[in-house]
């Protein structure tokens, strides 16, 4: 697993691919319940949206979703993550309306669970948002992103790294309208968190979300 997780930041995606594939052949031995099978899901979903490979992705979605929701049952938060990350490969292939149902349930579980002010929640709203946004509903998104930030700043305080996550989402919102002046102080914000936090942290990784293989758009 190592090995193919060293290949994957490399960019030896061949080199990644066929260690993962071979791991996920391996696991699969232990059964549905063995972390080991859920990791190494996560690697290989990662490898195949990163090179768009998004047909074999699905496959592994679904099993995964499909492992979880037995195991855990059909409301668990962790079945919210899978839902997730569903969502973004179907919004990547334009499925939008496959993609908004998943988003909308993987919302109604977190805000069921965990409460509707938990950071979590801001995940599926920022997915939903993205999903607005692409099809020219900004109000929509607006709205999504705005609550998606109060949830992030009262959560987790004005300087957290995830903020960032909202804070962009935001500002490309308001760029893709023309509104460069309502973008530029979140862009500066967004900017000015990252840079506190990669000082604080060197060659971390901030404000990164589950879905999609960067977090992106709620990417889990």
């Amino acid at each position: 697993m190592a090995s193919g997780r060293q290949a994957f930041e490399a960019g030896q995606y061949d080199k990644a691919q066929k260690l993962y594939e071979s791991a996920l052949r391996q696991a699969e031995r232990f059964g549905p319940d063995d972390p080991r099978l859920s990791t190494t899901f996560d690697n290989l979903t990662s490898l195949y949206q990163v090179r768009s490979k998004y047909d074999r992705g699905e496959p592994l979605f679904r099993r995964m979703l499909a492992i979880r929701e037995k195991s855990l049952g059909p409301d668990h938060p962790d079945v919210a993550t899978c839902l997730g990350n569903l969502a973004w490969l179907y919004r990547a292939q334009d499925k939008l309306d496959q993609a908004e149902s998943l988003y909308e349930r993987s919302r109604a579980i977190r805000e069921n669970a965990l409460g509707p002010d938990h950071p979590k929640v801001a995940l599926s709203l920022d997915g939903l948002a993205w999903l607005y946004e692409s099809q020219g509903k900004f109000d929509q998104a607006e709205s999504l992103y705005k609550r998606s930030l109060a949830i992030r700043e009262n959560a987790l305080g004005p300087e957290h790294a995830d903020l960032a996550r909202s804070l962009d989402g935001l500002a490309w919102l308001y760029e893709s309208q023309g509104k460069s002046d309502q973008a530029e102080p979140l862009h500066k914000r967004s900017l000015a968190i990252r840079a506190r936090h990669t000082k604080d942290n060197p060659g971390g990784r901030s404000g990164a979300g589950e879905e999609g293989p960067t977090g992106a758009g709620g990417a889990e």
